[in-house]
């Protein structure tokens, strides 16, 4: 069955004027055009604008998602990869609407919200322990003492720039880059000295031998659990960082 673009336009809210820059870019084509000239999308047509809607919201440009859709394979486990990935977006969410609906409804009962509930979903050290098992006390105690110490627009900048060093990998990976490539190997780069600016790391200030420990055991620890892998993109992600983290410190896989 086809769909005629003006129905297609009312269903997704994407414009008329947009599917034909889609069309004229080679990102999607229609499968028919009426007698009138109006254009016509099968199933096939509307999977694939749906694949595109979720990379653009997941921060791709439309050359990195053309790369994508032509280096993935089989188009179910690309649907299921997309599933993922708005799942673990919407279970962040959650987590941050609760804590704001938790602070509403105290304040509605003339209560204090509760610090333990109003930040969830925002705290870095949610991963604590494993920072401790692997690196030490130390590392983790003056980790934090840092991050306490910093005013907020400079938490807010710190957290805006790993959150555009995460996109920039998912990005990466989606497009099909090479993991040993100059894009990745600039990525590899950019990832070791966000690292090492935080201090208490062992990337911080460390030897080459310290920080190449230090950041290959992060990579794989990104791909072995699933919280690390979500910044990336899910698990092909994570993967595709390791990679390049390791071609990063001359480790070939």
């Amino acid at each position: 069955m086809e769909h005629a673009l003006r129905d297609v336009v009312r269903a997704s809210g994407v414009t008329s004027r947009t599917l034909r820059h889609y069309e004229s870019v080679g990102l999607l084509l229609p499968s028919s055009t009426a007698p009138g000239g109006e254009r016509r999308y099968d199933a096939a047509g509307l999977l694939r604008l749906q694949r595109i809607l979720v990379l653009r919201g997941l921060g791709l440009g439309l050359a990195a998602i053309k790369r994508a859709l032509a280096a993935e394979g089989d188009e179910l486990e690309a649907l299921r990869e997309h599933a993922g990935q708005l799942n673990r977006e919407r279970t962040r969410l959650e987590t941050r609407l609760a804590a704001v609906r938790h602070s509403i409804a105290a304040r509605e009962n003339g209560r204090d919200p509760k610090m333990s509930e109003m930040f969830k979903g925002y705290d870095h050290r949610q991963y604590e322990q494993e920072v401790e098992q692997r690196w030490g006390a130390e590392h983790a105690r003056r980790s934090n003492a840092w991050w306490a110490a910093l005013e907020k627009d400079d938490r807010q900048e710190f957290q805006h720039d790993a959150a555009a060093l995460g996109a920039a990998w998912t990005a990466a990976a989606a497009a099909g880059e090479d993991p040993s490539g100059e894009a990745a190997r600039a990525l590899a780069e950019r990832h070791v000295r966000w690292l090492g600016s935080i201090p208490g790391t062992p990337a911080a200030g460390g030897s080459e031998e310290t920080v190449r420990a230090y950041v290959l055991g992060l990579a794989d620890l990104y791909v072995a659990d699933a919280r690390f892998a979500a910044n990336y993109g899910g698990a092909s992600g994570a993967q595709f960082v390791r990679a390049a983290l390791r071609s990063r410190f001359g480790m070939l896989d």
